[in-house]
C-alpha cells in the first residue's frame, strides 16, 4: 500500500486555502514600507532609516500561553491573536520603540482553514492596533502532536528608536510620580491559575453571565490584552519618559523592581485604585491572599509610567485627548527595596 503525506496527516489543499483566505487579512496591515507578499519565503521591510540619526531595532517575542485553552473551549478564535501582538508590541514599547512589523508562529496537530484564519484575522487586528505590518508568519501542521481542534501561536515584534531616545529606566530618580494605565482585565498572564480556580469547579460553566459586568465569564476571560500603542506614542509626545513597565507575569511585584535603579524604591499606594470585578472573582472563588493576587495578576494595572513631577498634567492630558486614563499610584524615594507596596 503506497502511502503519502496526506495519509500521514497532513493535509495540503486545506493548507493552501488557510494562506487564500489570510492574504487579505493580513494586507489591511501592510504600510509602504512593506516591500513582500504573503507566500514568500521571508518577509521584507524597509527600515524608515531617514526618520533617524542612529537607529535602534528593538525585539520581543512571546506566546499567549494557556488562555489558549479558554479560546479552545469557546470556540473563539478571532481574539487570541490579538493577545499574541500585545504581549510582544507592549513589552517593546517600554524601551520607547515605535512597532515597526510582526511576524507569527501558528502550529496545529490538523489544519483547519477557517479557524486558522480567524486565529491570524486577530493577528492583524492587534497589528493595525499596534500600527505595524504583518509581514510573514508559519502555520505549521504538526499531526499527532496537538490534541484535537488545539493549536499554539507565538510571535515576534520588530521597532525602532532613537539611540539617544531608548528608555532603559536608568533616569528614574527620586521625587519621579508613578502613573498606571488600567488593563482591559487579565490580559494573557496568570492562567494556569485562573483554569484551577474555574475548571477545577463543577458549578462553573464559561456562559453563566458574571455579575456587575455585561459579559459571561467566557467572554470577560477571553477579553484582549490591551494594546498601548496609541497611549504611548501620547505620552512620548509632550515628555521624556523614564520608565515604562508592562505588568505581565508575575504582577507589579515582579516586573516593577526590574527597571528601578539600585538605591531608590517604588513606593505605591494602591489602597484608592479600583479593581475590576474578574479579580475579585477569581480570589473569592479560589481562595487566593491578596499578596498572591498581585504576584501573579495585573489586578487592572497594565502599564506603569515613570515620570517627572513637572510632566504629570501634560502627560494626563495627553492622554485624555485620545480617550485614555491614568492614575497616579506612587513617587520615587530613596531606599533599597526597589519596591514598597501598600494595599
Amino acid at each position: 500500500m503506497k502511502i503519502d503525506y496526506r495519509s500521514a496527516g497532513v493535509d495540503r489543499e486545506e493548507g493552501y486555502r488557510e494562506v487564500a483566505k489570510i492574504k487579505e487579512i493580513v494586507k489591511r496591515t501592510n504600510s509602504e514600507n512593506v516591500l513582500s507578499g504573503i507566500g514568500g519565503f521571508s518577509g521584507l521591510y524597509r527600515l524608515p532609516i531617514e526618520d533617524y540619526q542612529e537607529p535602534v531595532l528593538v525585539s520581543g517575542t512571546d506566546g499567549v500561553g494557556t488562555k489558549l485553552k479558554i479560546a479552545f473551549k469557546m470556540d473563539v478564535h478571532n481574539t487570541i491573536g490579538e493577545d499574541c501582538v500585545a504581549m510582544c508590541v507592549n513589552d517593546i514599547l517600554c524601551q520607547g520603540a515605535r512597532p515597526l512589523f510582526f511576524l507569527d508562529y501558528l502550529a496545529t496537530g490538523q489544519m483547519n482553514a477557517d479557524r486558522m484564519a480567524q486565529v491570524v484575522e486577530g493577528v492583524a487586528n492587534g497589528c493595525q492596533l499596534a500600527e505595524a505590518a504583518l509581514i510573514g508568519g508559519e502555520t505549521a501542521e504538526m499531526p499527532g502532536f496537538y490534541q484535537e481542534g488545539e493549536y499554539d501561536l507565538a510571535g515576534f515584534a520588530v521597532g525602532v528608536v532613537e539611540r539617544s531616545k531608548i528608555i532603559d529606566g536608568k533616569r528614574i530618580a527620586e521625587g519621579d510620580v508613578i502613573l498606571a494605565l488600567p488593563s482591559t482585565g487579565l490580559h494573557s498572564n496568570g492562567f494556569s491559575l485562573v483554569r484551577k480556580i474555574v475548571f477545577d469547579k463543577k458549578d462553573f460553566v464559561l456562559s453563566m453571565p458574571l455579575e456587575g459586568t455585561n459579559k459571561t465569564l467566557g467572554e470577560e476571560l477571553l477579553t484582549p490584552t490591551k494594546i498601548y500603542h496609541h497611549a504611548v506614542k501620547a505620552i512620548n509626545a509632550v515628555t521624556d519618559v523614564h520608565g515604562y513597565v508592562h505588568i505581565t507575569g508575575g504582577g507589579i511585584y515582579e516586573n516593577i523592581p526590574r527597571i528601578v535603579p539600585k538605591g531608590l524604591t517604588a513606593d505605591l499606594d494602591l489602597t484608592g485604585i479600583r479593581v475590576p470585578k474578574i479579580f475579585n472573582y477569581l480570589q473569592e472563588w479560589g481562595n487566593i491572599e491578596t499578596l498572591e493576587m498581585y504576584n501573579t495578576f495585573n489586578m487592572g494595572l497594565g502599564l506603569i509610567v515613570f515620570v517627572d513631577p513637572a510632566s504629570v498634567e501634560e502627560v494626563q492630558s495627553a492622554l485624555a485627548s485620545i480617550g485614555e486614563e491614568c492614575h497616579r499610584i506612587g513617587i520615587v524615594i530613596q531606599g533599597e527595596e526597589r519596591l514598597r507596596v501598600c494595599l
